[in-house]
């Protein structure tokens, strides 16, 4: 499989968002390498959308990479807690981006066990089994997903996503989550994740 290309990224985050299901994250956490398939996702449209950070057309020190090109890793902190993992799409001043909800685990899961819970994935029960990475905080914790990933060019050698051609799965779509702020943002069906797959998250 080969990273997903430049171009990729370089597109409506309508578009990308629905295309980067089925793809696998893959992230360097010491000196190992763990791997994810995204299952779940939200895209953010910049100024046409209320619930964009973007939203305003005014880059911010915490914004500033969402007006750059598309494949950059947009990382914030929410709650005061936990990160959360957004791709950047479209292209320059253009400030769009896809927010990573869930992923479920390919290789490395004890890695990504041991880092959400502290014990190997056999050791866990089954509802933490379930609940490892279907969430955008959970995901960021057991990927070891920081501020420190925040810019990073999804095109690297340590922090990447592949293009899996074996895609086989029907996509729903449904309104985004915990954005009642939004006004009529809150109504687009801008989410997008696969059906029956047991990772996506609740709401």
């Amino acid at each position: 499989m080969e990273k997903l290309s430049r171009e990729f990224y370089r597109r409506d985050a309508l578009i990308v968002s629905k295309e980067l299901l089925g793809n696998l994250i893959v992230k360097k956490v010491g000196n190992d390498m763990v791997v994810a398939k995204i299952v779940e996702v939200e895209a953010y449209r910049g100024t046409i959308d209320k619930a964009a950070h973007s939203y305003s057309g005014k880059a911010t020190n915490r914004t500033k990479i969402m007006y750059g090109d598309g494949g950059f890793a947009y990382v914030y902190l929410i709650y005061g807690m936990y990160y959360c993992m957004n791709i950047v799409a479209s292209t320059m001043d253009k400030p769009e981006a896809i927010l990573i909800r869930a992923v479920e685990p390919i290789d490395g899961i004890d890695i990504m066990s041991k880092l959400r819970y502290g014990k190997d994935f056999n050791d866990i029960t089954k509802k933490q089994k379930v609940n490892l990475t279907n969430g955008p905080g959970k995901l960021c914790i057991a990927l070891n997903i920081t501020k420190e990933d925040n810019g990073i060019d999804m095109r690297g050698d340590d922090f990447y996503i592949l293009d899996n051609k074996d895609k086989q799965f029907t996509i729903e779509t449904s309104k985004r989550i915990n954005i009642d702020y939004s006004e009529e943002a809150k109504d687009f069906d801008w989410r997008f994740f696969i059906k029956d797959n047991i990772y996506v998250s609740k709401g």
